[in-house]
């Protein structure tokens, strides 16, 4: 138990002390006046009891004055939340309206909205490179500026997304080395990686950064934005024919502890704010007691001013 004011505590407790004292001292003297008047003395302790539940009453008081508070463990969603958006071409295409990208842009924008304060975003923009356009923030509206912002460009890597991810996560720079070998990240288990994309993968090195997710503790759930049917997107004057891959994405999200998230038309897109669960962590929060501790207070000097007053016809 915790107390904000715990002077508070120590003055009150002196007055219940000295109320205490006070009260022995005058029923002595009662009783020692009575005896020398000949007169006994009836009801023994049971004559004192509103006195003492009256000063009780003071000292609960006193207690409750000093702001106690006792450490609860309360679960709630908090942690660190990326979300890796692809920008490249293929996202342009307009199988899911009014394009990939945008409605992508929509679903991330939901998303954001859908989180407590307790959550920290950021935002990676991700195609064969990948940018950390907005890091770790519990100032959600620096996240839906990044957002905003997001424009087509490139090619897909899905391994350097995740990489770019876990490197804004970390606060540090964290790469494949060149013969796959995976880099001990150490272990974040309040982060998660949520992957927007068409799974049209053309970079290395998705299996080895999913590894190196699942070692830390990162869960990697993934949106997967298009139709398997597919559509034809303009590039560099050239039309190219894209469809929704998810095999990628699905061995993501199930080697990091995730689930992938088919998300083939606008409506399940705006709807996925509400399928992907975010772990919850238990922390200790003060829980007030002052509330109750006066509540008793009050219940303790009520009894013992009516147990006075039909003893001796006095309150006090």
């Amino acid at each position: 138990m915790t107390l904000s004011s715990p002077l508070l505590l120590a003055a009150g407790l002196l007055v219940t002390v000295a109320l205490a004292w006070a009260a022995v001292v005058s029923a002595r003297r009662r009783t020692a006046a009575l005896a020398a008047a000949g007169v006994a003395v009836t009801g023994g302790r049971r004559a004192y009891l509103g006195v003492g539940l009256t000063i009780a009453g003071v000292g609960v008081l006193a207690i409750a004055t000093a702001g106690p508070a006792a450490m609860v463990p309360v679960p709630r969603t908090a942690g660190t939340v990326i979300l890796a958006i692809d920008v490249s071409n293929s996202m342009g295409a307009g199988d899911v309206a009014p394009n990939r990208l945008a409605a992508a842009q929509r679903a991330a924008r939901a998303f954001v909205a859908a989180q407590p304060d307790s959550v920290d975003i950021g935002v990676v923009a991700f195609e064969r490179g990948a940018l950390t356009t907005a890091r770790p923030d519990a100032d959600h509206s620096v996240a839906l500026k990044a957002i905003d912002r997001l424009r087509l460009t490139g090619g897909t890597s899905l391994g350097t997304a995740i990489t770019a991810a876990l490197s804004a996560i970390t606060g540090k720079q964290v790469a494949i080395g060149r013969d796959g070998e995976a880099p001990d990240i150490g272990y974040w288990p309040s982060a998660t990686i949520v992957m927007f994309s068409d799974g049209q993968n053309r970079g290395g090195d998705v299996e080895p950064a999913a590894e190196v997710a699942q070692r830390a503790g990162v869960h990697i759930h993934t949106v997967g934005v298009g139709t398997t049917a597919g559509a034809t997107v303009k590039v560099d004057g050239y039309h190219l024919q894209t469809s929704l891959e998810e095999e990628p994405l699905t061995v993501i999200a199930q080697t990091t502890g995730g689930a992938y998230h088919p998300a083939s038309d606008t409506a399940r897109l705006d709807g996925i704010a509400d399928t992907i669960d975010l772990r919850l962590t238990v922390s200790d929060e003060p829980l007030p007691l002052a509330g109750g501790l006066i509540g008793l207070a009050l219940a303790l000097l009520a009894a013992g001013a009516a147990l006075t007053v039909l003893r001796s016809g006095r309150v006090v």
